[in-house]
This record gives C-alpha cells, sequence and structure tokens, in this order.
C-alpha cells in the first residue's frame, strides 16, 4: 500500500466546498492501493462555523494530522488559512516526510498559497507532488473592480509559476480548468487528468431527524430549492429567469404557491438575487439565506423539496459540482448551464435534460429568457421524473479516487 500526503488546511467539520475534495476521494484510495494521509489545520483555528454532522461522511481509513495557524487578527489583515498555517503545514509536512514512507504529495487549491508547499517539500525530499485545481488560480477578474481581487490576481501570476514548475502531475475538476496553467508553464505536459468531484451515494442515506425544512412554517408552500453559492457569472441567467416568470405569471402560467428558496448562496458583492426579483415585482415568492448551511442539511432540503433548481456560469469550464446533489435529490430538476459545460453531458447521461436550458455564447437576453420560459411552463406541472441514476457511476468519487490512482502509479513507476 502506497501512501499520499494529501495537504488541505480545511478539514471536517469545516463546512466548505473544498473540504469535500479530500474527503469524497479520500473515502475510496485505499480500494485503488493508497492510503489517505490527511495534513491539515485543527479546527479551532477556523473562521468558519463548524458543521455538526459532516464528519459522519468522512471515512475511517483517513489518517488525520492537526497542525495549527495563526489566529485572526483585529482588524482581520490575512483571513487565508493557507497564509496563516503555512509555515506550521511546512514543518509538520517536512517532519511526516522524514519519519514515514511518503511516495507522494496531493495538494488541492484553494486555499492557493498550500501549492507553493509542493515545490518546496519537494526541493528538500524529493518527493513526487501534484496540484489539483478545485478553482483556477490564475483567472478573469475584468468584470470585478476589487482591489483585495487584482492584489490577489498579481500574487497568482507570481507564485504560480513557482509552484507548479517541478509538478510531477497536475489535476482537477475538469480539464478546462487546469490546461491553461499547463500551457503557460509547460514545454511538455505532466501527467494531467480531470476528474470532477463526484459523489459518494453513502452522503444521501444520512437522514436528519427533527431537521426543519426552511419553509415548514409557510401554508401551501410549493417550495423550489437552489442550494449553493451564487456565482460571479450568474447574473445573466438569473435576470433572465426572473424575466421569464414574470413573462409567465403576467400571461396567467404561474402556480402561485411557487416559492423559490436560494440557500447558501454566501457574501457575493454584486446585485442580490432578491434585487433582480424585485425588478420583476416578483420578492414576494423569493427567500434567500446567504449564510452556508450544513452540508447534510442541504442534502435533505434538496430531497424534500417539491423542485430542485441549478444555475450554473457564463462561462464553458464550470463544472457545477451540485449537480450531482440535484441528481440523486431525485426532485425534478430546471438547470441553466453553459451548452458546453460538463455538468451538460451528466444531465444527459442520465436523462435527465427534459428542463435543461443550455447557453450558447453571445446568447441574447430575449433568446435566453424565451428559452427559460418554454422550459418553466411544462416544469412546474409535470409529475413524472425518471432519469437513469444508476448512469452517474462514472462520475461518483469512488471513479475520481481511481483516475488520481492511476495518475499517482504513473508518477512513482517513473
Amino acid at each position: 500500500m502506497k501512501t499520499v500526503l494529501i495537504i488541505y488546511p480545511h478539514w471536517v467539520p469545516a463546512n466548505l466546498a473544498g473540504v469535500q475534495r479530500p474527503r469524497l476521494i479520500g473515502n475510496y484510495l485505499k480500494q485503488f492501493g493508497w492510503k489517505p494521509l490527511l495534513l491539515t489545520v485543527d479546527s479551532k483555528f477556523y473562521e468558519e462555523t463548524p458543521d455538526p454532522h459532516i464528519a459522519k461522511t468522512a471515512s475511517g481509513d483517513i489518517e488525520v494530522i492537526y497542525t495549527k495557524a495563526y489566529k485572526v487578527g483585529k482588524p482581520r489583515i490575512i483571513g487565508d488559512i493557507g497564509l496563516r498555517a503555512y509555515p506550521f503545514l511546512k514543518k509538520e509536512a517536512l517532519r511526516i516526510c522524514k519519519e514515514r514512507k511518503i511516495d507522494c504529495i496531493w495538494v488541492p487549491i484553494p486555499s492557493f498559497y498550500t501549492a507553493v508547499l509542493g515545490r518546496v517539500i519537494h526541493n528538500k525530499t524529493g518527493i513526487p507532488y501534484g496540484i489539483d485545481y478545485i478553482d483556477p488560480w490564475v483567472r478573469d477578474i475584468t468584470n470585478q473592480n476589487d482591489t483585495r481581487a487584482k492584489l490577489s490576481q498579481s500574487v497568482a501570476r507570481t507564485l504560480e509559476p513557482y509552484a507548479v514548475k517541478k509538478a510531477a502531475f497536475i489535476t482537477g475538476v475538469s480539464t478546462p480548468y487546469y490546461w491553461p496553467v499547463i500551457e503557460r508553464n509547460f514545454k511538455k505536459p505532466p501527467v494531467h487528468v480531470g476528474m470532477p468531484y463526484g459523489f459518494d451515494p453513502n452522503d444521501h442515506k444520512i437522514k436528519l431527524e427533527g431537521l426543519k425544512m426552511p419553509w415548514d412554517e409557510i401554508e401551501n408552500c410549493k417550495p423550489w430549492i437552489y442550494a449553493g453559492a451564487f456565482l460571479p457569472n450568474s447574473h445573466l441567467f438569473m435576470d433572465c429567469f426572473f424575466n421569464a416568470i414574470k413573462e409567465l405569471k403576467d400571461a396567467g402560467n404561474w402556480d402561485p404557491n411557487i416559492k423559490l428558496f436560494f440557500i447558501g448562496t454566501g457574501p457575493y458583492p454584486a446585485k442580490r438575487i432578491t434585487a433582480y426579483a424585485a425588478d420583476y415585482g416578483l420578492e414576494e415568492m423569493v427567500v434567500e439565506q446567504r449564510e452556508r448551511q450544513p452540508f447534510l442539511n442541504i442534502l435533505n432540503y434538496l430531497s424534500h423539496a417539491d423542485r430542485v433548481m441549478l444555475f450554473g456560469s457564463t462561462e464553458k469550464h464550470y463544472t457545477a459540482s451540485k449537480t450531482f446533489q440535484c441528481l440523486l435529490s431525485e426532485r425534478p430538476l430546471f438547470t441553466v448551464l453553459h451548452a458546453e459545460s460538463s455538468a451538460v453531458q451528466v444531465i444527459k447521461d442520465v436523462k435527465a435534460d427534459a428542463y435543461l436550458v443550455a447557453y450558447d455564447e453571445g446568447d441574447t437576453k430575449p433568446k435566453i429568457v424565451k428559452a427559460i420560459s418554454n422550459v418553466l411552463d411544462p416544469f412546474q406541472k409535470n409529475e413524472d421524473w425518471s432519469p437513469v441514476l444508476e448512469s452517474l457511476d462514472q462520475y461518483s468519487s469512488k471513479q475520481s479516487a481511481k483516475v488520481l490512482a492511476e495518475a499517482m502509479d504513473k508518477v512513482v513507476s517513473k
């Protein structure tokens, strides 16, 4: 059994999307000949509210070693835990590599700054390392007017070439997420693989007794739910969505008992979802809770909703990892996604594309509104929903673990 040292500063009970990456893949690595050893930061140094249930989803096969971090100061100047924990993660990683046989190192990012650890540890130990792109590090921020974001991207353009230069392999949630990295930094591509977050079917078997639904106190409510962060490049879709509902409502083709719930949308800086609804006089049908919700709460909300919604991004590389959660809720799914997003193929593979709106670059707002209207009209009425979920096996986190294990096998056999 070979050992992979996974360096990721957040772990359960943190309720961040990134935690799911090492968890979902780590749960299955042993089945493919790799023992996962996770180096992380003690939860008392996290800023986030802990999730009381998420530890139920992590396999006992994942050995965890904790270190510390500098606490967040007042005023809050440095919040990123990858920076606050960097010297402690470095020291502990070097100790582990000295005292134990580590065959490979895998560093999912963000936090982006931990990517540098792969290079630093490799320089001192010779152990091959790989960087996993959950999100792009260097990215387009032309639609943002934020000084912190601009500074962050300036640092990214400096640090990324250093971090990846000696990487033995590059992975990511999809190939388009990391391919520009390879084009920018390698004459000859290293070992590389794209693998989705996937899903662990065991997560969806955990039912939380006594959990209160966000709509429990609303009479005659037909809840439609979108769960997860509201993306910077989803604004066009949201505007068109409410525009389409307004048109259906004015034509007498909208069920007044439908309530739209946007849960865990996050502290996004731009126009609020509720403001888009208000533009069309629809604010009374919308409930938005921006605070992150515990992971298992979300899964339970989805499975109890009348309908589920998924809004992707105008960027084609967006993979919409929430797709699996939505499909496994077994509730009818309405989606707006870029036509070239990998999530579109997932939805088509399981024959769940009856209510899919595929966006092509250059589509005008009237065209998108019409497409959404044409889908929403039957979506609110049709109860016939029977996707072929068995076809999801190819996208499971077990399959992603297999792909990662094969990539690391290639690296260590060289």
